[in-house]
């Protein structure tokens, strides 16, 4: 089992090497920057997603595997009901021993999407640990108290640490010796579709009248439920399409009118079906501490699919969307209204259009991954070269890096 750092680079033996994502998110919730990422890195690396715990009654723990189709391996603990917190924590230690004990020779990558995964792999060093901070989840609804706690022992063990978004970047970078900011990209190909799709639309949104608005994406804390109903009060003429998962927050309070549509979650390939048949993207945001650091993967991908979008003041969509013209910002529900009104009266958007590839032509996912996995590379000759300086210095020397 891999215990202590091996000199050298990411290939060990020509064995690929092992890259554990450990994270609060499952895999097929929605698919966003983790699944992003972990496809692409799977082109090198073999890939375990490991998910938090699931529980059954009557049941010895266990590691569920399932393959997906894009190469990652999604590992699912499932633990006895009714465990407390302590054994939980020591249920998944055992479990990723167990795997990792058939894993040898393999270079070994830990990938953090949570800190609270060191509850159960901070015995463990891999040849590098990562933290791929893209929200500040402390400030989440549910969010455990440890978890700050956790993430300043995460930010003391990593080799290198990532951040979702600038802001975030900006909050952390004095926390560690070497953070970067990797804002959310976008895979613009796939999104592009929406601008020219011919098929025949979903049959949930079909029968909805035009001129539709439409969000995707989580709908949790972090959506300003109160502008929503605000807005489709002020405009009864427009239809509010709303797609995604209702989490952490009741579904009784969402706001309910004739032209407000919450039509649940939908994968990621039927997306572009849905955006096709939208005129406005709109991010309804709250401004509150939840919402402080974000940086929405779906602003480029709104624009990717040729969009106009309107949005709340959220400061990773102000700068540099915003500040670019190509999202426009609102204050408050009439303001939203009018961005949106005077997005819908542009009768000709080629030259938007135009502006809008220009700015995302620099941007996708294949060059974010391709930029981590060179500073990943980078700090494995560090490694490598600081192995090879202590292996070779005199015994009992005082030598220290």
């Amino acid at each position: 089992m891999p215990s202590a750092r091996s000199p050298g680079s990411f290939t060990a033996g020509g064995t690929a090497p092992l890259l554990i994502c450990f994270s609060h998110l499952r895999w097929n919730f929605v698919y966003q920057r983790p699944q992003h990422l972990m496809t692409r890195a799977a082109r090198m690396h073999g890939v375990l997603f490991f998910e938090e715990p699931v529980f059954e009654a009557g049941i010895k723990p266990r590691l569920d595997l399932a393959a997906t189709k894009g190469g990652v391996t999604v590992a699912t603990p499932v633990l006895p009901e009714r465990l407390p917190p302590e054994m939980i924590v020591s249920a998944q230690r055992a479990l990723l021993d167990n795997h990792l004990a058939r894993e040898t020779g393999r270079s070994l990558i830990f990938w953090h999407y949570t800190p609270m995964a060191l509850g159960f792999n901070a015995h463990l060093r891999p040849d590098l640990r990562i933290y791929d901070c893209m929200d500040e989840l402390s400030a989440f609804k549910g969010a455990p108290p440890e978890l700050i706690d956790f993430e300043a022992r995460l930010f003391e063990t990593a080799d290198l640490v990532f951040t979702g978004g600038q802001s975030l970047y900006e909050a952390k970078r004095h926390r560690h010796p070497s953070v970067h900011a990797f804002p959310s990209s976008i895979d613009a190909g796939h999104f592009r579709r929406a601008r020219t799709h011919a098929a025949v639309e979903p049959a949930d949104q079909g029968a909805i009248p035009q001129p539709r608005l439409g969000f995707f994406g989580v709908i949790d804390e972090r959506m300003d439920l109160a502008l929503v109903d605000r807005l489709a009060a002020l405009r009864p003429d427009w239809q509010f399409v709303m797609l995604g998962p209702i989490v952490k927050i009741d579904a009784a309070t969402l706001p309910r009118r004739p032209n407000i549509h919450w039509l649940g979650g939908k994968s990621y390939d039927e997306l572009p079906d849905y955006l096709a048949g939208w005129r406005i993207g709109l991010m309804p945001f709250a401004l509150n501490e939840s919402t402080r650091f974000i940086s929405p993967t779906k602003t480029p991908e709104f624009l990717a699919a040729g969009l106009p979008v309107v949005s709340t003041a959220i400061a990773d969509v102000v700068r540099p969307y915003g500040a670019s013209g190509l999202v426009s910002i609102s204050t408050d529900a009439e303001d939203m209204a009018r961005q949106a009104a005077k997005w819908m009266e542009v009768a000709d958007r080629a030259c938007w259009l135009a502006e809008v590839d220009r700015f995302l032509a620099g941007m996708s996912w294949d060059k974010t991954w391709s930029a981590m996995h060179g500073l990943m590379e980078a700090r494995m000759k560090v490694e490598a070269s600081i192995s090879t300086t202590l292996a070779g210095a005199p015994a009992g020397s005082a030598l220290r890096v």
